[in-house]
């Protein structure tokens, strides 16, 4: 009887697990070197961060975080990467409240850490000192995409997966 009650909680119970991790994307282009390392100016670096995924499966999620980094020096390009790491989860038996924020906060959390790090790794093989990317507070950004979504029209999508049938309150 006891195995019949656990056997049943077990089934029921929320599943979630990151699969596999992958950098999806690499790109690096220094359009204006070798003279851009004559120039002395320190650089001005801009980072803009996109975040999205995909149902491969009925359980398992492909979550994505895109970071695009352009370094210039006045006003030419340094350097230009874009990379995006992916990372595929089983989702499981969580609550409709939870799936959103699971995919748009927990999942890029996960993720960004090898992202960070292939972005350094690929900077530094350009001999330039490698870009050691800042902490991310995705939960703040997911905030803002809802209050974002919310001002925006109905047909834009903040690249969030809803689980079916769940709809934005």
């Amino acid at each position: 009887m006891a195995e019949a009650n656990s056997a049943a909680q077990e089934q029921t119970s929320p599943t979630f697990n990151m699969q596999r991790v992958y950098l999806k994307d690499l790109s690096l282009e220094m359009p204006n070197s070798p003279h851009i390392f004559l120039e002395q100016a320190a650089p001005n670096v801009e980072v803009n961060i996109g975040i999205g995924g995909q149902r491969l499966a009925e359980t398992m999620f492909e979550a994505t975080i895109t970071v695009t980094v352009t370094t210039k020096i006045d006003e030419k390009v340094l350097y230009l990467v874009e990379a995006t790491q992916g990372g595929i989860f089983e989702i499981a038996d969580i609550p409709t409240e939870q799936f959103d924020p699971l995919l748009g906060i927990v999942c890029p959390t996960m993720l960004y850490p090898y992202l960070r790090a292939n972005i350094a790794d690929a900077i530094t093989r350009t001999s330039l000192p490698p870009l050691h990317l800042t902490d991310v507070n995705f939960q703040a950004l997911y905030q803002q995409r809802l209050a974002e979504n919310e001002k925006a029209p109905a047909e834009e999508s903040s690249g969030i997966i809803l689980p079916p049938g769940a709809t934005r309150q």
